[in-house]
């Protein structure tokens, strides 16, 4: 393994996964402080859910192989089902979404996160399970960074010229700028200035606890989502939260059509038909026939034009 954060460890990662397997047999026996079986149901569902999410960030953090990360995503958005549910009961609130986006940037973060996860490892079937848990409870239609990381990939979004946190300027300003030159610099001042904006979140300087800690990575995938879906050359951004194996691994994808989104390299026939999408230029979504040509755009700074599927409707 290829550890990919200075902070971590084999040690660190070993302990983690330790303690992980122990929490889930201990909690088989043992129940959380409530004051119902409701409250308890929904305490149990948030804490496996943020345990699942850890696990996964550790996992990319200790350098284990891209792929094994696509059955912990899977794993991870049922867990957001079965808390969405727990907290509805709990609460009495049908539509309650699992995180407050517009309530601070750290649960925001956490949506943002999966969100991206989805799409760099090109799952974006999964989405629609996920975005529902958001959507439902009104978030729809609210958030520029949110819509724009969907609105290539999910059909029916919506453009939004405002968004909740100021953290996420940057990055908005990233997708929208008209100055390809610019848009890698505004990349890497987002990078910049991401962990110092989330001084309140609790993960927070985890790092310093030491091997023995919770630490499990510091991780702006939402930023490696846009350079990935936007076209934005990340050459020379080398911070530490930017996720660039991940992105590599989204852009190099030749996976199975299916349950995953496949890659077709312009010049070559449309496998199947449905919608495509392309980095290299802005708004690219539409719809091809199978056995359509892939158009090309000779304007483009990024080499060869290569189309991702994008849905069937």
């Amino acid at each position: 393994m290829n550890i990919r954060q200075k902070f971590f460890s084999q040690k660190h990662y070993e302990n983690f996964l330790r303690e992980h397997d122990e929490l889930i047999e201990f909690f088989k026996t043992n129940k959380f402080k409530s004051d119902s079986a409701l409250e308890e149901a929904s305490q149990r569902a948030k804490y496996f859910q943020t345990l699942s999410l850890d696990k996964l960030l550790a996992t990319y953090t200790a350098g284990e192989n891209i792929e094994t990360l696509i059955p912990l995503l899977e794993e991870l958005v049922k867990k957001y089902e079965i808390r969405q549910k727990a907290l509805a009961e709990y609460q009495g609130i049908p539509n309650i979404s699992p995180l407050a986006i517009d309530d601070g940037p750290n649960q925001y973060e956490e949506a943002v996160q999966v969100i991206s996860l989805c799409i760099l490892l090109h799952r974006t079937d999964l989405l629609p399970r996920f975005v529902k848990l958001i959507d439902d409870a009104g978030y729809a239609s609210d958030d520029t960074l949110y819509e724009a990381l969907l609105n290539k990939v999910m059909p029916n979004r919506h453009d939004v010229d405002e968004w909740y946190h100021d953290v996420y300027t940057l990055l908005v300003q990233a997708i929208y700028s008209d100055d390809k030159e610019e848009q890698p610099k505004l990349l890497k001042k987002y990078c910049q200035q991401w962990y110092p904006a989330f001084k309140q979140a609790p993960w927070h300087d985890t790092h310093l606890q030491g091997e023995e800690g919770i630490y499990v990575g510091y991780w702006a995938f939402e930023a490696g989502a846009v350079a990935f879906l936007y076209g934005i050359d990340d050459s020379q951004i080398d911070h530490m939260v930017y996720p660039k194996a991940l992105v590599e691994y989204a852009r190099n994808y030749k996976g199975d059509i299916g349950s995953q989104i496949n890659r077709i390299v312009a010049g070559e026939p449309c496998s199947k038909t449905g919608y495509w999408f392309t980095p290299a230029q802005a708004n690219s979504r539409r719809h091809f026939q199978q056995g359509e040509i892939m158009p090309s755009f000779s304007d483009s700074k990024w080499g060869d034009t290569l189309w991702y599927w994008s849905g069937d409707v």
